[in-house]
């Protein structure tokens, strides 16, 4: 019979520090989606108190860029952005990215982009949703009260972080000014590590996801609410104690089942979604030094001001005119 008891001889008094492991996969996800959803809610994993430093997963990176369509030079602030062409940039590679506009989805905006992400991506997120239930069920089958009352602080924590998230959203905040026409733009990104990207798409898409803040500074009833957020996962670790013998395995169990699920949906999920705009990679190239990279694009770009601006030739350098065109890596 399944009961607080089944199991002897083995104490898991500690098994709610799970909860306290200092894992960014919550925070990955958040960047990903741009955002938070209220489904979010739903989802239980360690690192509930560390989703605000989604913003920090750049690694304070604001690489420089340069607009090839008309030889400008800055910098891409958009922290959310700069971390997904870190995970999609290759050392030595130019790699091209897509943005594009998000098709309306109607009621799908109440959960964020959850719907529009890759299929195999919702459908592990919705798997470790359904173990939330599972456990919630078997807890309440043994009458583990101690055991729902954790996982009632944790979602209140996950609750709390994405309403804030939310609040922090600079959806109307400085995305440069709007181009009249909405030409195609053309940007060359120099990351660290010799990871080059070429994002291509309208210049106004472009601006949304490069210009201005993503997420805000957090005002003082917003830190006030994080802090709560963040005593109320130390709070459940410390009373885990409290919990049966069963129902500690099953909290410990279902925060490690979610955080390796989740891991696993953000590999899944190849776009970056952010404020009604899609980042999508697409082809990859491989140089054996920068120069070629920029004698590839100077064909397709020949106004030097651009490459000049950045410092990646000087203003006399002779560029030959038979360079090659970038296109698909055959590795």
């Amino acid at each position: 019979m399944f009961t607080q008891f089944a199991i002897g001889g083995i104490s898991l008094d500690a098994a709610g520090l799970v909860a306290l492991a200092d894992l960014d996969t919550i925070a990955r996800r958040t960047a990903l989606i741009g955002g938070a959803s209220f489904l979010d809610v739903l989802y239980l994993a360690p690192g509930i108190h560390c989703q605000q430093k989604a913003t920090e997963l750049n690694g304070g990176e604001y690489p420089t860029t340069g607009a090839m369509h008309n030889g400008y030079v800055f910098r891409i602030e958009n922290q959310a952005t700069v971390s997904y062409l870190q995970r999609v940039g290759r050392p030595g590679h130019l790699t091209t990215v897509n943005v594009s506009t998000e098709e309306h989805m109607g009621l799908a905006g109440l959960f964020g982009v959850l719907w529009r992400t890759e299929r195999l991506a919702t459908l592990l997120f919705f798997v470790s949703i359904a173990a939330n239930f599972v456990v919630i069920a078997l807890l309440g089958k043994i009458r583990d009260w101690w055991a729902l009352g954790i996982l009632g602080m944790l979602v209140l924590a996950r609750l709390l972080n994405v309403i804030v998230i939310k609040l922090r959203l600079d959806k109307n905040g400085f995305k440069g000014a709007k181009e009249k026409g909405d030409e195609d733009g053309d940007l060359l990104i120099l990351l660290s590590q010799d990871r080059w990207v070429r994002m291509r798409g309208r210049i106004n898409d472009i601006k949304v996801v490069t210009a201005g803040q993503w997420l805000t500074e957090t005002e003082k009833p917003q830190s006030f609410v994080v802090s709560f957020g963040t005593l109320l996962v130390y709070g459940a670790a410390a009373l885990a104690g409290n919990a049966s013998t069963v129902g500690s395995l099953l909290v410990a169990l279902l925060l490690l089942f979610s955080v390796g699920v989740l891991g696993l949906v953000n590999a899944a999920t190849k776009t970056l979604h952010m404020f009604g705009r899609t980042v999508e990679v697409g082809d990859s190239t491989r140089y054996p030094r920068r120069l070629k990279m920029v004698e590839a694009l100077l064909v397709d770009h020949p106004n030097k001001e651009w490459a000049i601006n950045m410092g990646l030739i000087t203003r006399d350098q002779q560029i030959p005119s038979d360079a090659p065109a970038p296109g698909k890596s055959t590795e």
